[in-house]
C-alpha cells in the first residue's frame, strides 16, 4: 500500500559526488529535463537559482510554476518534488544545517516565514548578482584548500540579497519587521506546536494577553491567532503522511494527540478529508 512506502529523508552526502572536501556545502548545476517522481525531504537547505526553462516545483503540497529569474528556498523537513523541461538551466547550493546557521541571521526572519514564500521572482539585475555569487562559491569550492571564510561571507551576501528581494515583494514580511511580537509568535509555534496548541501558552511566552495576541494577528495578518497553530500542525501532519512510513496513529501521537479519532476529526475539519484518504490519494 502507498501509505506503507518509506520516502527517504536525504542527507547532503547523497549528492556529494567528487566534492570530497565540501561535505557541508555543495554546488550543482541542473541542465535539461529533470523529474523527481517520489516526494522526499532533505535534512539540509537548498537555494535553487533558475536561469531558464519551465516546470513545476511542488513544495509542501503547493505547485509553484518554475520560470526564468527565480530563487527557490527549500528548508529541512519540507516535502518537495519537481518536473523541469529540457530548457532548464539552474544552479543549486546545498547547505547543511550547522553551516547554514553560521550565516542564517542574515535572513532576519524565522525560517517559518520564508516557508510561506519559497519562490521569489527576481529582477534581471538581482539574478545576475546572485549568479555571480553562486559561481564565485563554485570556484572557491574547487580550490585546495577551500577557504570556508570566503564561502561563509559570500553565503551571507546571498542571504542579504534574497531578503531584499523578498521584502520588496511580500508585504507580510514588512508587517513582521514592524511587529516583532508576530515574528516571535511564528518562531515559538515552530518550536512548540507539537506539545502546545493554545494561544494562551504563546501569549504567556510573549508577555502579552491572549486577547492582544489575537488582535495583533487579526489586525495585521487578517487571521485569528489560533489559525497559525492549527496550520502548522496540519502542515506537519501532511508532511508525515506523505513522506514517512509511520502509521496514522504514530503520526497523531508524534503531533501531541493521544486519541486517534480526535486527530482524524481535527485533520478533516482543517482539510476536508481524512488522514487516511489524504495518504491514499497521493
Amino acid at each position: 500500500m502507498k501509505g506503507e512506502e518509506q520516502f527517504p529523508v536525504l542527507g547532503i552526502s547523497a549528492f556529494q559526488g567528487d566534492q570530497q572536501d565540501a561535505s557541508n556545502f555543495l554546488y550543482h548545476e541542473i541542465r535539461g529535463e529533470r523529474r523527481i517522481e517520489k516526494p522526499h525531504k532533505h535534512d539540509f537547505f537548498v537555494f535553487l537559482l533558475v536561469e531558464s526553462g519551465n516546470g513545476i516545483h511542488a513544495i509542501d503540497f503547493i505547485d509553484y510554476p518554475v520560470a526564468p529569474y527565480q530563487i527557490h528556498l527549500l528548508f529541512p523537513g519540507q516535502v518537495h518534488k519537481w518536473e523541469f523541461n529540457r530548457q532548464m538551466v539552474a544552479y543549486q547550493l546545498m547547505i547543511t544545517r550547522p553551516f547554514f546557521e553560521t550565516f542564517s541571521d542574515a535572513l532576519q526572519f524565522p525560517f517559518a516565514l520564508y516557508q510561506h514564500h519559497p519562490v521569489i521572482d527576481l529582477a534581471e539585475e538581482s539574478f545576475r548578482k546572485l549568479l555571480y555569487e553562486f559561481r564565485s562559491i563554485q570556484q572557491e569550492l574547487a580550490q585546495t584548500p577551500v577557504s570556508w571564510e570566503i564561502v561563509h561571507l559570500r553565503s551571507r551576501l546571498i542571504a542579504q540579497l534574497i531578503i531584499r528581494e523578498a521584502e520588496s515583494r511580500f508585504d507580510d514580511l514588512l508587517v513582521y519587521k514592524a511587529r516583532p511580537a508576530l515574528q516571535q509568535y511564528h518562531a515559538l509555534i515552530d518550536l512548540h506546536y507539537k506539545n502546545q496548541k493554545s494561544v494562551a501558552f504563546y501569549a504567556s511566552q510573549l508577555n502579552i494577553s491572549p486577547n492582544y495576541l489575537n488582535i495583533l494577528c487579526k489586525r495585521h495578518l487578517h487571521i485569528p491567532a489560533m489559525f497559525l497553530i492549527q496550520h502548522r500542525v496540519v502542515l506537519e501532519a501532511k508532511r508525515q503522511l506523505q513522506a514517512s512510513g509511520k502509521s496514522i496513529k504514530e503520526i497523531a501521537f508524534d503531533l501531541g494527540f493521544n486519541d486517534l479519532s480526535y486527530f482524524s476529526n481535527f485533520f478533516k475539519s482543517q482539510t476536508g478529508i481524512s488522514p487516511r484518504l489524504f495518504r491514499e490519494q497521493l
